[in-house]
């Protein structure tokens, strides 16, 4: 039997109430996801590790454009939905098109919130949230000299002459 990993905001929410009503704790992470690579990997292998299924809440390209610029994402939403469902350590992908995941987090109550550890907790959006309901934030360190921004600039160097 296949799971359906690619969801909307509702069948999300449904998802969730039913994975905690069986008793499963629920993690949270969020991002861009546009050039998948071993930090992105590694990132979500450990934001899995922190619950029993991992949601990833993903930027849509509207999103993304808002936050990034007119340049990315790269990758279509799409596309970039696909590949991070492919991997085997994340549960369900949902987009959103807000600027944050704030709505999303209220939505799906997560019990862990996952960011990176170049986030101050206070910063997190969803965190006072989390915490309301019981739940923790857990910031994880992330690979150094590795990132989207960089691939892209060593592709333009490498390609520009």
């Amino acid at each position: 039997m296949t799971i359906k990993k690619i969801v909307s905001r509702d069948e999300i929410t449904a998802a969730a109430d039913e994975q905690r009503a069986a008793g499963n704790t629920i993690a949270f992470t969020n991002g861009c996801f546009d050039i998948l690579h071993a930090g992105h990997v590694k990132y979500l292998a450990q934001a899995a590790s922190q619950g029993d299924l991992l949601i990833l809440g993903l930027n849509s390209d509207a999103s993304v454009r808002r936050i990034k610029g007119e340049k990315r994402p790269i990758n279509h939403e799409v596309h970039r939905a696909e590949v991070v469902s492919a991997l085997a350590c994340v549960d369900y992908v949902v987009l959103f098109d807000e600027p944050d995941p704030g709505d999303l987090i209220r939505a799906i109550k997560p019990d862990i919130l996952v960011k990176g550890a170049d986030w101050a907790e206070k910063d997190i959006i969803g965190a006072d949230v989390v915490k309301a309901n019981g739940g923790r934030v857990s910031r994880i360190d992330l690979e150094p000299g590795i990132s989207t921004t960089a691939i892209v600039e060593k592709i333009v160097k490498t390609f520009a002459t």
